[in-house]
């Protein structure tokens, strides 16, 4: 019985978890964060992932190219890796009518979600993770947070099955 009970504990804390702040709580801070805004131009990025215990694992660099056509912006992310790798992800981000933002990029299994209130941004998707020689589809729940308009910060969620893998933390500097 007493594990059952834990078991019940824990599926209740765990949706608990799922719920999180809104982001809409975000929607009177300063300064508003506009995507087509602060994603227009080079954007530098420094960065890292956190296993689950808090180890560092990688850092990694980033160089952005970002440009839009209307609602349509190409983020073009050049990674430098800690172990001398480097990678690319290329995103197509379409800003929705009602201000939500929908992505894709070849590494994202179906489509990002977006959503932006005043200076955050949370953005939803899977990411299929290349790991010792096997790809994982991992669900990441990013949040990024406009400092100013040069500085935003990134918060990363990783989680499979909604148990929690790690974190990356990133910082955005435009040029």
């Amino acid at each position: 019985m007493n594990r059952w009970c834990a078991f019940l504990a824990a599926v209740t804390f765990g949706l608990a978890g799922c719920a999180g702040v809104p982001v809409e709580k975000y929607r009177a801070e300063k300064p508003v964060l506009d995507l087509r805004s602060y994603f227009n131009g080079k954007i530098d990025a420094w960065g890292m992932f956190q296993n689950r215990s808090g180890e560092v694992i990688k850092r990694f660099t980033v160089v952005i190219d970002a440009h839009w056509e209307g609602d349509v912006g190409t983020l073009d992310e050049r990674f430098s890796w800690s172990d001398g790798t480097t990678s690319r992800r290329v995103w197509t981000i379409t800003r929705q009518a009602d201000g939500r933002y929908l992505g894709r990029a070849d590494d994202v299994v179906g489509e990002a979600q977006g959503e932006a209130a005043g200076n955050a941004l949370r953005w939803r998707y899977v990411l299929a993770l290349p790991v010792d020689g096997k790809v994982y589809n991992v669900d990441f729940d990013d949040w990024m947070f406009l400092i100013d308009d040069k500085v935003m910060l990134n918060r990363s969620l990783m989680s499979k099955w909604g148990f929690h893998l790690g974190e990356v933390s990133l910082s955005f500097t435009r040029r």
